[in-house]
This record gives C-alpha cells, sequence and structure tokens, in this order.
C-alpha cells in the first residue's frame, strides 16, 4: 500500500491549548499514527491570548517536527485589540503567507483545509488545480453567517463576495464535513448536494470520562478557597458570539448566595468583561487565566455547574467544543442559548441540563439556584451527559470515520487517475 501525503492547512494548531487547535492537531497525529506522511501549514500559536508566543515571534517562516507531524508555520499578524478591520487583515495575512509557502512544499496526495478563515477555500481551489488533487473542506464555522447575524459586517457587497467565496469553495471541494446536524442542514440549503456533505464532530478527550476525581476536585478548591461553595463555571473563549454579558449580570443577581462564578481562560473581550464586573461590584464572580490540561481537568473535577452562552443571534453557526467537554466530564449544563440552536437540542436530547433563553440573566439565576440547591438532579443530569458524550463523541470513532472519507477521496482520486493515464 502507497504512503499517502496528507497536507493540512488551518490557522490554529500546537501549542495552543484550546478552540480548534486542540482539533487539528488530534487529526494531524491521529493520521501520523496511521502510517500517513502528515504536514500542517498553520500559523504562528497566537490564540486566545490574541498574542504570538514568545519563542515565535518576529519570524516568517518557521518548520518543526512534533509527534511525526511536519508543521510548517508562517506569518500571520495579530492586532492588539481585535475589531472587524483588523481581524479581517490577521486572517488575510495568513492566508496569503501560507499560499507563499505552500509553493515550496512537496505536492500532497490530498489536502484537508480546515475554515474559518474562509479565504483558506481560494487557496484551496488554487493548490488543488495547481498539484492537481482534491481538497475536503472542514467547515467547524459558517464563518459568513457569524458575520451577517451578528452584524460585524455592514457591507452587502462585502457579503456577497463572502457568499460566492463560500459557494465557490463548496462546489470545488471533493468532501465538505462540519460539525452538526443543523450545520450540515444550513450547507444544504446553499445548494450544495447531500452526497457531499458529512458530518465530522470534534470528540471527547478520553481523560475527560475519568472525571471527577475527588483529590483533584479538593485541590482546586483549597488553592482558590472554594470550599463549601456551589462552583458555577464557564471555560475557553471569551468573544463576542459567547455572549458572556447574561454570566455577569446572574452573579450579580445572585451575589449574596453561596454560589461562585469562574470565567475560565481569556479572549478578545476578555477586558470588557473585566471592567463591567468591577463596575457592578461582584464579590462572587472571578476570572481565572487559562488553565493548562491538568489543573483544568481539576478544575471540572470540582465545579457543580457549567455554563454554555451564545447571542441571541447565534443558532446553527457554531457549536462549541465546551459542550462535549463538560457533558464527557459528567457536569450538568446550564445554557443560555437561542432554543432552536444545536446546543440546546443536543442538551434536551441528552437530559444533561436546563436550557434558558439566550442572553437572559433572570432566567439563568432561577435555573442556576434551583440546581445549586438539588444535588440528586446534577448528579442524574451529569450521568446523562456523560453516556451521550461517550455514545457520540467518542474519539477513536470519530477519527475513525474521518478516515474512511479520506479514504473515499484518495480512492476516488486515484481511480480517476488510473483512467487518464
Amino acid at each position: 500500500m502507497p504512503t499517502y501525503r496528507i497536507l493540512f492547512l488551518g490557522i490554529n494548531y500546537w501549542p495552543e491549548k484550546t478552540g480548534i487547535s486542540l482539533f487539528n492537531t488530534g487529526r494531524c497525529e491521529f493520521f501520523a499514527a496511521r502510517g500517513y506522511e502528515v504536514s500542517i501549514l498553520t500559523a504562528f500559536p497566537y490564540y486566545p491570548l490574541w498574542k504570538i508566543s514568545a519563542e515565535y515571534r518576529r519570524k516568517f517562516y518557521q518548520s518543526e517536527s512534533r509527534n511525526g507531524v511536519t508543521i510548517f508555520r508562517s506569518f500571520i499578524y495579530v492586532p492588539r485589540k481585535v475589531t472587524t478591520l483588523r481581524r479581517i487583515v490577521h486572517e488575510g495575512s495568513f492566508i496569503i503567507s501560507s499560499f507563499l509557502r505552500a509553493l515550496f512544499l512537496r505536492k500532497p496526495d490530498l489536502l484537508f483545509v480546515v475554515s474559518p478563515p474562509l479565504g483558506l477555500g481560494g487557496i484551496a481551489f488554487l493548490l488543488s488545480r495547481l498539484w492537481k488533487i482534491p481538497y475536503i473542506f472542514h467547515v467547524p464555522d459558517l464563518q459568513p453567517d457569524a458575520a451577517r447575524d451578528l452584524r460585524m459586517i455592514k457591507s452587502s457587497v462585502f457579503f456577497d463576495i463572502l457568499y460566492k467565496l463560500e459557494k465557490f469553495s463548496y462546489d470545488k471541494a471533493a468532501k465538505i464535513s462540519t460539525l452538526t446536524r443543523t450545520m450540515r442542514a444550513k450547507i444544504l440549503s446553499k445548494g450544495i448536494p447531500a452526497e457531499k456533505v458529512v458530518l465530522l464532530p470534534d470528540w471527547a478527550d478520553p481523560d475527560l470520562f475519568l472525571l471527577p476525581d475527588k483529590k483533584k476536585a479538593l485541590d482546586f478548591k483549597k488553592k482558590y478557597g472554594l470550599e463549601n461553595k456551589i462552583i458555577v463555571a464557564h471555560t475557553g473563549n471569551m468573544g463576542v458570539k459567547q455572549g458572556l454579558d447574561v454570566v455577569i449580570e446572574a452573579a450579580a443577581d445572585l451575589k449574596k448566595k453561596e454560589i461562585v462564578f469562574l470565567l475560565v481562560g481569556d479572549g478578545a473581550d476578555r477586558s470588557r468583561l473585566e471592567k463591567k464586573a468591577t463596575a457592578l461590584g461582584i464579590p462572587n464572580l472571578r476570572f481565572i487565566a487559562l488553565l493548562p490540561k491538568g489543573e483544568y481537568c481539576s478544575l471540572l473535577s470540582a465545579v457543580d455547574l457549567c455554563l454554555v452562552t451564545q447571542k441571541k443571534e447565534v443558532g446553527d453557526i457554531v457549536f462549541p467544543s465546551k459542550v462535549i467537554t463538560y457533558l464527557a466530564a459528567s457536569k450538568p449544563v446550564v445554557c443560555s442559548v437561542n432554543k432552536n440552536s444545536e446546543v440546546a437540542k443536543v442538551i434536551e436530547e441528552a437530559q444533561a441540563g436546563v436550557v434558558v433563553p439566550a442572553e437572559d440573566p433572570k432566567e439563568m439565576a432561577k435555573a442556576l439556584e434551583t440546581l445549586a440547591m438539588d444535588q440528586d438532579t446534577r448528579n442524574r443530569l451529569g450521568e446523562n451527559g456523560r453516556e451521550y458524550a461517550f455514545n457520540t463523541w467518542d474519539k477513536e470513532k470519530v477519527l475513525e470515520a474521518m478516515e474512511k472519507v479520506v479514504w473515499e477521496v484518495l480512492t476516488k482520486q486515484h481511480e480517476q487517475q488510473g483512467v487518464l493515464e
């Protein structure tokens, strides 16, 4: 059997510790372990702090190797303060630099592209034609729909360009993969044939199924002075889509209760949120920096309730991986999200938590106060979530399903080349 070469193209990769990076890294290392020749063309690490790590600064290109994967890094502009215009320049800088870098790479047999940024779809098309190979377009975030629904861009001309680029990228791809049923339906509604669009969800870290760990929970509570408290946590990115004002306002409503709120992580909106919390004078709300994996598992062992929040406008355009994390760790969830979103549907289907209206702090506070007083219900919801996560997001099953899609595309390409020869 020939050794196939796969080039992944995505903006986030190790050593970033959260978000898409974890899954890009996991996919690459899985295929390398299966005997493929794997490389990734990615940016210098900057997320979620929006600051390039010290050891990677002042570089335009760099190559390194880790766990059987060759990592090609190319220049990316990272703004100190994120605005719509600066984000466009940020993404554009990587799109251009990665394309130029790709021109000097060895031809792969398959290109696997992760969007956003959407512009990588255009690069994928150019490289696929240059190399005469197929590409798979993976879509964990419907970027044009997100920009429209969140009113991040007002120019109708720019939206027209975005949607045309999106459709073009879909049309030219050998396969399109996405995370959820509703995201798949959204892509199909854009005129893409059903047989072309497959589900490739994120997965749960296998270590999460070993939680909670009582010793880790106790150590975490002692470290942060949280003994005899009901701990409510939101973890991960603090950006516009998360709509975290609802957490701050719910915490303000419950500030006389024995309930402590932890906002753990970082992101473009953290500074504003901290200022708002300070202005409201909320004694039971704490901000904690992004934690290394070991301490993050201690946090998950210690918390009683986890939060998932999204702006009202966010429905089917994203599916936060923290949902998978919380359920796998047997944590009951309170979701402040659009009732028609995939997040709401999953939580209700799994019977793993409570869904309240998006951006409604009063309803969130009410749900949290009710669950805080009912440990039996919290335990039941947590066990339901764990079972659902194991059956739906098992890492080995997810990645084996992905390999089948990759093999289907490679086999078809091999057959077509045989006919041409």
